[in-house]
């Protein structure tokens, strides 16, 4: 009797916190061998219903702290649903404190992760299907300890 009261309040719990009603779509793409190759960009494909909507775009990084450096830079690109380039951005990305060398996010042993807004306010020109292509603009190809990346969309 009490394995099953412990079973249903972690159950209870765990859909409790899984529930946010501002997320329009989130997605993580594991990285092959924890290293993230400059032609290995991701690619989300999310649905916009409402275009008069404004979002909140999110970067989810993934890291280990063997990771070389304290910033990241990645690119964004936006595709509509007609093909076109709605945007396309270069971002900085802060993994770790650049003085003390902290790493910033959630984490515990030598695994970090963290979310940061890339994009603010943003009003997607027509609803229908866009495409979200993340690339790495490090220096070094292949980037090791990058484990995964992934983008959160909310509503403001």
């Amino acid at each position: 009797m009490y394995k099953t009261l412990v079973c249903w309040a972690a159950a209870l719990l765990l859909l409790l916190s899984s529930c946010d009603p501002a997320r329009v779509y989130e997605q993580n793409i594991d990285l092959p061998e924890n290293s993230w190759a400059i032609d290995n960009a991701p690619v989300f494909e999310l649905e916009i219903k409402d275009q008069a909507q404004k979002h909140a775009v999110f970067v989810n990084v993934r890291y280990n702290l063997e990771y070389d450096f304290y910033n990241l830079y990645l690119q964004h690109e936006l595709i509509g649903p007609d093909g076109k380039q709605v945007s396309k951005k270069l971002h900085e990305v802060l993994l770790m404190d650049s003085k003390t060398g902290k790493p910033l996010g959630k984490g515990s042993s030598d695994t970090f992760d963290l979310q940061q807004l890339i994009l603010d306010d943003v009003t997607f020109p027509k609803a229908g299907k866009y495409k979200l292509k993340i690339t790495q603009y490090m220096r070094r190809d292949p980037l090791p300890h990058i484990q995964a990346i992934g983008i959160r969309i909310a509503t403001k």
